[in-house]
């Protein structure tokens, strides 16, 4: 039997695939990728945009034309935030929320037995708790995501995801420790903490994330942790002190600032201003060793001018972020800034969207020529046809590295040499 995986979203839509093709995979199954046939089909949706749910509905009906017998799953947040919309795509066979997805194979082995339809979407409530679905490698990634955290208690104006994802619940540490331990087993040198806000870890246990990384860091053969996507003003200073002080941690911080204008992030009930982002900044500035930046930015926000658009660009600039993910803002049905006035039309948002990369991407290759020089750890991750291993530094620089008998997962010392296109280029510290 064959089964056939599809992703879209987060970080923590793709740590869940790779738990559920673990589960597959122990069940005798062979993943094969999109082009190929398969007898079973997983589609784990997001939301957050309007194209997500489009991408899922197109690909499951892609799936169903390939072939008519298999089983077609659909999953994730898509189905939890709209029931309607997603019961109504005939061709899923079982469709299930973002709850549940550890019992994927269970509902497959069931509609292969009696080929009923199986819908069940649990709403969340406010006693849920950490759905535990670990796995014992990422087979999607060179470094392994490891889920500590679900859900969202805050409410941004544009956001259908505390619907989608519920609020927060947070792992024990002892299970997160157990996880990473079976990942470094497997080969993971670096560990990926994520979570829809692992800002927000621990509030419901009487924990933070500093305990978690303190933790993953006693295990020997993780040799790097990493987060993901943070909210800063959930962070104290000492937090970011302990932080500074685990050696296997990468400085690098992704920083969630969806817009670079005061009013902007007002109107979108986000609980920042430049003025605190830009401190937050600078006191990671002087804890860590030229630490590196990465945000999300989204344009054409119900009510954004044109002044506050360039507002937003100008700051942008001023952060000399390593790398910005752009995107359009996209009417989500449930949320305060659907039914805002002043929406932005669709060509102006596309033309903000195609200012705001071009001027990031300028800003990137000066970020570049900054680490010129610069002694660094990479992460290889897949090799190319020419010789070369992409990989990844501590700072998230990625980089070409030159194969000299190296394998995928290994970590080699560089130093960054010069820019080539998007990436950087380095020689081999011996």
């Amino acid at each position: 039997m064959k089964a056939c995986f599809f992703t879209l979203g987060c970080k923590v839509n793709q740590q869940e695939s790779a738990a559920m093709i673990n589960t597959f995979q122990k069940a005798g199954y062979e993943i094969v990728h999109g082009e190929e046939p398969a007898d079973v089909y997983v589609v784990n949706s997001c939301t957050v945009t309007l194209s997500g749910d489009r991408k899922s509905i197109q690909w499951i009906r892609r799936a169903k034309r390939q072939n008519p017998r298999a089983v077609v799953v659909l999953c994730g947040c898509m189905p939890q935030a709209f029931p309607d919309k997603a019961t109504a795509v005939e061709e899923a066979d079982i469709i299930i929320g973002s709850k549940g997805k550890g019992e994927v194979l269970d509902l497959v082995n069931k509609y292969l037995k009696d080929r009923q339809r199986y819908i069940n979407i649990i709403p969340h409530s406010d006693n849920d708790k950490f759905e535990e679905f670990a796995s014992d490698t990422d087979s999607l990634h060179t470094r392994a995501f490891l889920k500590i955290e679900d859900g969202c208690n805050r409410h941004c104006a544009y956001c259908i995801i505390p619907t989608a994802r519920g609020r927060v619940r947070s792992r024990q540490v002892e299970s997160i420790v157990e996880e990473a331990r079976k990942m470094a087993r497997a080969g993971h040198k670096e560990i990926v903490l994520t979570g829809v806000n692992i800002s927000c870890y621990g509030q419901d246990i009487g924990k933070n994330v500093c305990d978690v990384i303190e933790a993953v860091a006693e295990i020997e053969d993780v040799q790097r942790i990493r987060l993901g996507s943070l909210e800063l003003d959930l962070f104290t200073d000492d937090m970011l002190v302990r932080m500074s002080k685990v050696e296997k941690f990468c400085p690098h911080f992704h920083l969630s600032l969806q817009s670079g204008c005061d009013k902007t992030l007002k109107n979108m009930n986000r609980l920042y201003d430049r003025r605190l982002y830009t401190n937050m900044m600078n006191r990671l500035r002087q804890l860590f060793d030229k630490p590196s930046f990465t945000t999300d930015i989204i344009v054409g926000f119900p009510q954004e001018s044109e002044e506050d658009f360039l507002d937003s660009v100008r700051f942008v600039q001023q952060c000399r972020f390593l790398r910005v993910h752009c995107f359009s803002y996209s009417q989500r049905p449930g949320t305060v800034a659907a039914d805002m006035t002043g929406q932005v039309d669709r060509h102006t948002k596309q033309e903000r969207n195609r200012i705001m990369t071009y001027k990031s991407n300028q800003t990137r290759q000066k970020v570049y020529e900054d680490y010129i020089g610069f002694t660094e750890q990479a992460l290889l991750e897949q090799k190319t046809p020419d010789g070369y291993f992409t990989a990844y530094t501590k700072r998230y620089i990625p980089v070409l590295v030159k194969d000299e008998g190296f394998t995928s997962g290994d970590i080699v010392n560089i130093r960054l040499t010069g820019i080539e296109g998007d990436k950087m280029s380095c020689e081999i510290i011996k």
